[in-house]
Parts: C-alpha cells; sequence; structure tokens
C-alpha cells in the first residue's frame, strides 16, 4: 500500500516537464510525465515515486494534510511516553 501526502507545486520547470514540489515543509523535485492534467504553480498534486499523479483540490489537501499532521503528533507523543516509561 502506498500513500501519498499531498505536494504543493512552488514551480514548474516546462523544458523538463517537472516541478518543485512542498511536502510537509520538505522541498523536492517531482516529473509531470504521467499526470493527465494540467497543473500550475500553487495547485496540490499526490506524487509516487518521484512521478506527479494526480491533481487534487485545495480543501482535499488540507484536509489530508491536518490528518498527517495529527499522525505525526500522535507518533511523537506515543514515542515521549515510551522513552519516560524506558527511564
Amino acid at each position: 500500500m502506498c500513500l501519498s501526502i499531498p505536494s504543493k507545486i512552488k514551480s514548474i520547470d516546462k523544458e523538463s516537464n517537472s516541478c518543485t514540489v512542498d511536502t510537509m515543509g520538505v522541498e523536492r523535485s517531482a516529473s509531470l510525465d504521467l499526470i493527465d492534467q494540467e497543473v500550475k504553480v500553487g495547485d496540490y498534486v499526490l506524487l509516487h515515486i518521484g512521478f506527479a499523479m494526480n491533481k487534487i483540490d485545495e480543501e482535499d489537501a488540507m484536509e489530508s494534510l491536518k490528518l498527517y499532521e495529527q499522525i505525526v503528533k500522535n507518533m511523537e507523543e506515543e514515542e515521549a511516553q515510551r522513552l519516560v516509561e524506558e527511564s
């Protein structure tokens, strides 16, 4: 199973058909070769192994990002609790 985190397009390089995206504060490059929709700076896309696969609307992207942030927060709290219990 693969989970895609919504990534916001920060810039597009038409010559290489790629873009720079921001994924929860981490910037990376992604190919646009496999996406069948027109995208522009500011759009949200889902990535798989370095390729933008789907464009999603901002509302869905924000909802997903909130859930991912909660998952990360819960994991950090569980790890902190585990460390306290071990010491």
